[in-house]
């Protein structure tokens, strides 16, 4: 039968006699809603060739039926496949149009459509690509993003070829480049890799009906416990990979999701209390000139320090808090000694000049480069946290626009935003006056220096150092922390942590530099 110039083509299942439909003629291969048999399409029959796992319910607000429009053009989601990694699990939902088919894939807690495209000329091996790395592929410049390996656990609904069953891992590597694309090829044959190009989409762009309801994007029916305390664990969103246990501060990766092995590690030092609660809501427009301000919601709160620093030198801290909004994804809000800022992970790659990238129009002149770390989280996250790992990071500046560029060992990520006035931020998530009080900074001091903030910067944190310095000499060991008291508030991540470490005995540094490394974490392979 034909329904408007889509073929729709339907055969019984040959294990349970169920009815399989075929939205496309072009497709291969189907997943049995009944028994999920793996079905290829043998002429005018279809032929069993395998049996795929049970789906792992994410609870993803996208299902198999629902419709959209994209570039003005209508299409159907008709399959998906889920593919496990080392750091947890993606979707590749398979989407067709009235005339081709596409891959709707998650991307950093985003969305990328992509088409499979012809790749022409020498093709790199998987060992031969690494993060950060520059390429020419299909004739074009890429930047690598990642490489992982990876597998797929599941399948089902219609797809063009046969999902790839067995266990066996293959190679994925992330590409992007200057017109804000990603590439993605897949050795899932091991004898030529598929080649995807696609772009970054907003859900709420997409125009989408028959999705999953909203009170089903949450995963509270499916808690669990903690193995570290038996506590309850009861992630909020569908995309969480971590989370820290309210009761024991343990953290928690569930990328396996419910009912397998939990792995957890527990965290070494107490952190500061965040200036904004977990699960606090604030309007805020973090986007280009003309943004509407959105609700935003803390979900995950993180402090980082910087490391690999010389001896004696400064180590400069910084919090990032994670926000959600179901329809946007996710951003970073990030409160660094410099100023407040947020910053959303991008699709593209800047164009690099010495210590300069271009990037939509503007040039961004290098501030700080310097390495970080993870010291003490809170609330839950869409990536797997990883004890102990560093990122490399690179922070840019174009007034009050910002860039970052974040490299782990396995991915390299390019997150953009801007500056942010902290009594907006304050006044978005209605904090106090004490709160608001202890979230200022001046953000417009470290703003114009080369390398890690330039001869400026320095200059400023050496005259606030011998002040400090000074006046913690005068006051008497009883009362060490007093200045920053008077200086940032009660409630500052610089006071409470100077408490901290008269407590254990430690000095306490004052830093300046960098404004904050944005972690994305994660990715969409």
């Amino acid at each position: 039968m034909a329904t408007g110039s889509q073929r729709v083509w339907r055969a019984a299942c040959p294990n349970c006699g169920a009815p399989v439909e075929f939205a496309s003629a072009a497709s291969a291969s189907a997943v049995c809603s009944f028994c999920r048999s793996t079905l290829l399409r043998d002429g005018e029959a279809l032929k069993r060739i395998g049996q795929s796992a049970e789906l792992f319910d994410d609870h993803s607000p996208l299902q198999l039926g629902a419709s959209g429009k994209h570039e003005g053009a209508a299409f159907t989601i008709v399959g998906r496949q889920q593919i496990g990694y080392e750091g947890g699990s993606w979707n590749e939902w398979h989407i067709l149009f009235n005339d081709r088919s596409a891959w709707l894939s998650e991307d950093n807690g985003a969305y990328v459509i992509a088409v499979d495209a012809p790749l022409t000329g020498p093709v790199p091996e998987p060992g031969e690509l690494f993060p950060g790395q520059r390429r020419v592929v299909s004739g074009a410049i890429w930047d690598v993003a990642s490489v992982q390996q990876a597998k797929v656990l599941a399948a089902e609904g219609e797809l063009p070829l046969p999902p790839r069953l067995d266990g066996g891992e293959f190679a994925v590597a992330d590409l992007r480049n200057q017109q804000d694309e990603v590439g993605t090829l897949d050795w899932r044959d091991a004898q030529r890799p598929s080649w995807s190009v696609g772009r970054s989409v907003r859900l709420v762009d997409l125009a989408l009906t028959g999705l999953r309801g909203e009170s089903e994007k949450t995963l509270r029916s499916q808690a669990m416990n903690c193995p570290n305390c038996g506590a309850s664990l009861e992630p909020k969103l569908d995309s969480t990979k971590s989370i820290v246990c309210g009761q024991c501060d343990a953290v928690v990766d569930i990328s396996k999701g419910p009912g397998a092995d939990l792995t957890h590690y527990q965290q070494q030092a107490a952190g500061t209390p965040p200036l904004i609660p977990l699960g606090r809501s604030g309007k805020l427009a973090l986007g280009a000139k003309g943004t509407p301000a959105i609700d935003w919601q803390v979900v995950g709160y993180v402090e980082r320090i910087e490391v690999d620093v010389e001896a004696g030198e400064d180590q400069p801290t910084w919090r990032e808090y994670l926000l959600y909004n179901r329809s946007e994804g996710f951003a970073f809000l990030v409160d660094a000694e410099d100023g407040w800022s947020y910053a959303r992970p991008i699709t593209g790659v800047p164009k690099i000049k010495d210590q300069r990238v271009d990037y939509q129009g503007k040039t961004y002149q290098q501030l700080y480069s310097y390495s970080g770390a993870v010291t003490h989280v809170l609330g839950e996250f869409y990536w797997r946290l990883a004890r102990g790992e560093k990122t490399r990071n690179t922070d840019f500046a174009a007034g009050e626009l910002r860039l970052n560029r974040e490299q782990t060992g396995k991915e390299v990520t390019w997150s953009a935003g801007a500056a942010l006035d902290s009594d907006a931020v304050a006044t978005a998530f209605g904090l106090g006056t004490s709160e608001a009080l202890a979230m200022r900074r001046d953000a417009k001091a470290f703003g114009g220096g080369t390398g890690r903030g330039g001869v400026k910067t320095w200059l400023i944190v050496l005259v606030v150092a011998v002040v400090l310095i000074s006046i913690v000499s005068s006051c008497g060991d009883s009362d060490d922390c007093q200045p920053l008291r008077q200086s940032f508030g009660e409630a500052s991540a610089e006071y409470q942590q100077c408490l901290r470490s008269q407590r254990s005995g430690s000095a306490f540094r004052t830093g300046g530099g960098a404004f904050g490394g944005f972690s994305s974490g994660g990715g969409h392979k």
